[in-house]
């Protein structure tokens, strides 16, 4: 062999062996920034979790299990102790330590702008305290036993960006965490390309560096993954699950989500935008404050035909605000029935027998078939009386309209991040507070005071079973009143290329460390 020849093998082979440690991943969703603290969706959240720890992390299974805090305790009914871990340091070498986690739960519920805010997560604390470089105490304003799981949402980033604007953290200044993998690029809507950290202190991931291509088109996400450019996809169309699991290439992982899909109607101004006569003429009150109107057109739905045709079977409808098995979902909740007679009945007894117009906005790039469901509910509103104009659009787009309470009828998703019931309670339905940081994605600006008081008892309940007990209560008595529509609950798949496995999760995150090299 000559050495020519042998070079060139040597070439050939580590150029293989630096491709089989490079991961391509398609996403479903865009990424709206890389500041952890701006803005609570789940495809940031994701992002967030590669560059930055949490003091406590969830498994797939949404378990605590300890993160950047090796232990945590309740000194007494108003404290909770974190104990940190020892020798971990950001991405530039500077050393974590107590301080910086102080300044995270600073910063985390007061960032600028923040179309829904982290400042659920953080509304029970009173004041976090620097025992020493290790040690962190929390007191809380009244007995808080859910602090862990929600310090399982709050990133931690360098107290030297506490005070830095989001746009730091986008251009990658303020980019520094402790996660597996440190932000190369970013370019918004096309792709993030992250590094292995190798210092982390998990140890080392298997991929040293992870291209994530934002493919928000179904068939070009699918085309990316049968040839070849890129190894996984998330978000797997409805439509090409039997296809791609015929085919020898592909492996599938599945697993049920937290997540719901689920109607907002404004129930707060005195007039709607968005609701007319048959006429196209403003109406003289806001329909959606009337709780039979909104029970109606809850009625009006078929979800099973939503799970079923619209959704190929990768849903669940949905009663409550959480599926069966996790903490506070109530076997009691089943989906509201299909029942087009009764939503004309209520629709008339509301004082509209001839109905209203509408128009129901969504995205059409965010969730699972999401522009269908969309048309498909339009539809199912019209015969029942209800004259519904679809209109849909991009989902960074569709946040930031909706956000400043543009629309009258909006079709979202809510993932449990803590992974029990009193996450979407209290973001999607409690009475705005920001001051306490409720109702932060609260669209529809629904209040009842009966349900604000029994979430308040259920989240200061330190027993399990009891607090379970009132997080049944208070959803029953938002369901009761129609707080917002749930639909039904999502069925997360992934699609991986042959020599790799992923075991999928119920926060519905695409983990690039979780995605292992398999026979």
């Amino acid at each position: 062999m000559t050495g020519r020849h042998a070079a060139a093998l040597l070439a050939a082979f580590l150029a293989t062996q630096a491709a089989a440690q490079d991961l391509s991943i398609g996403l479903g969703r865009s990424v709206t920034s890389i500041d952890p603290h701006f803005h609570n969706t789940g495809p940031n959240n994701s992002v967030a979790a590669h560059v930055f720890d949490r003091l406590v992390h969830q498994d797939a299974k949404q378990r605590l299990v300890p993160s950047l805090a090796l232990s945590w305790r309740a000194v007494d009914d108003l404290t909770w102790e974190f104990r940190l871990r020892p020798g971990v340091s950001f991405h530039d070498g500077s050393p974590f330590g107590a301080d910086d986690v102080v300044a995270s739960f600073a910063r985390a519920p007061t960032v600028a702008g923040s179309p829904s805010s982290f400042a659920l997560y953080t509304r029970a604390i009173a004041a976090v305290e620097r025992v020493d470089e290790l040690t962190v105490r929390m007191r809380t304003r009244e007995p808080h036993p859910l602090l862990p799981s929600d310090a399982s949402a709050i990133s931690i980033v360098s107290r030297r960006f506490a005070g830095a604007p989001s746009a730091a953290f986008d251009s990658r200044e303020a980019a520094l965490g402790t996660g597996p993998y440190r932000v190369v690029s970013w370019t918004r809507d096309e792709r993030l390309v992250l590094a292995r950290n190798d210092a982390w202190w998990g140890g080392p991931t298997p991929w040293a560096r992870v291209d994530k291509r934002i493919l928000p088109g179904d068939a070009s996400r699918v085309a990316a993954l049968l040839a070849g450019d890129v190894q996984a996809i998330e978000v797997v169309p409805t439509a090409d699950i039997r296809r791609l699991e015929a085919d020898p290439r592909i492996q599938l992982s599945r697993e049920v989500s937290n997540r719901l899909l689920f109607l907002n109607l404004d129930q707060a101004r005195e007039t709607t935008p968005f609701a007319t006569d048959r006429e196209g003429r403003p109406l003289a009150a806001n329909p959606f404050r009337d709780a039979r109107v909104r029970r109606a057109l809850s009625k009006a739905i078929n979800r099973q035909a939503i799970a079923e045709r619209l959704q190929e079977g990768l849903a669940i409808p949905a009663g409550g605000v959480i599926p069966d098995g996790f903490f506070g979902s109530d076997p009691q909740l089943s989906a509201e029935p299909y029942d087009p007679e009764g939503a004309r009945r209520l629709l008339a007894e509301a004082g509209y027998p001839a109905a209203f117009s509408l128009v129901l906005h969504g995205p059409n790039d965010h969730y699972p078939n999401d522009d269908k469901v969309v048309a498909g509910i339009a539809q199912m509103f019209a015969r029942v009386g209800v004259a519904t104009r679809v209109e849909v659009m991009p989902w960074s787009v569709y946040a930031a309209r909706s956000s400043r309470g543009e629309f009258s009828a909006t079709f979202f998703g809510w993932g449990a991040a803590t992974g029990e019931a009193s996450s979407p309670l209290r973001s999607l339905v409690a009475t705005v507070d920001p001051a306490r940081g409720l109702g932060a994605s609260n669209r529809g600006r629904y209040s009842n005071a009966e349900f604000d008081a029994a979430l308040a008892l259920a989240l200061r309940t330190i027993d399990d079973a009891r607090r379970e007990d009132l997080l049944r209560r208070a959803t029953r008595i938002a369901i009761a009143d129609t707080a917002i529509v749930p639909l039904y609950y999502q069925v997360n798949v992934w699609a991986l290329r042959r020599g790799l496995s992923y075991e999928g999760r119920a926060d519905d995150q695409t983990l690039a460390w979780g995605m292992r090299p398999s026979p």
